[in-house]
């Protein structure tokens, strides 16, 4: 994905990256953290502003800092980053809120082409199952992994 995005740092794992947000609210310091699950191979993705006071992400705030589709992006270009040094995991997202997993429905909606070309993406239905991603279908959760080429 070739979008504007932030300059963000990461430890030698690749499993937490910092970026700071500039916006109409100033300069916020965001996170994005994967985390092992219960299931191996398996990885939730957190994301959200750095709370300083407790050391740890804050996936409730509400930067509204003018910037989404750069954060957004950014969020994304860190997936490319740890799937790269984790080649075979999952990673599992779903938002913090209802409104918070519908955006990221439509950031997935909106670059779909370009995810397709390097990832599998499966969304997470009212029933209960997991099925490849379908454009205008309402999803609880993601599921992405890295496309295994076949030669």
């Amino acid at each position: 994905m070739n979008k504007p995005k932030y300059f963000y740092k990461s430890e030698e794992y690749f499993k937490i990256f910092e970026f700071v947000s500039e916006g109409s609210k100033g300069r916020i310091k965001k996170m994005v953290q994967f985390t092992q699950t219960g299931t191996e191979n398996v990885y939730n993705l957190a994301f959200g502003d750095y709370d300083d006071v407790t050391n740890s992400i804050n996936d409730l705030s509400v930067t509204n800092n003018g910037d989404s589709l750069k954060v957004l992006a950014t969020v994304a270009s860190t997936i490319y980053a740890f799937i790269e040094k984790h080649p075979n995991t999952w990673i599992f997202a779903t938002g913090s809120t209802n409104v918070r997993t519908r955006l990221y429905r439509m950031g997935i909606t909106n670059n779909l082409v370009d995810i397709k070309e390097d990832f599998e993406v499966y969304g997470f239905t009212q029933f209960g199952i997991w099925e490849e991603f379908v454009v205008g279908e309402d999803y609880e959760a993601f599921l992405i992994t890295k496309k295994q080429n076949i030669q």
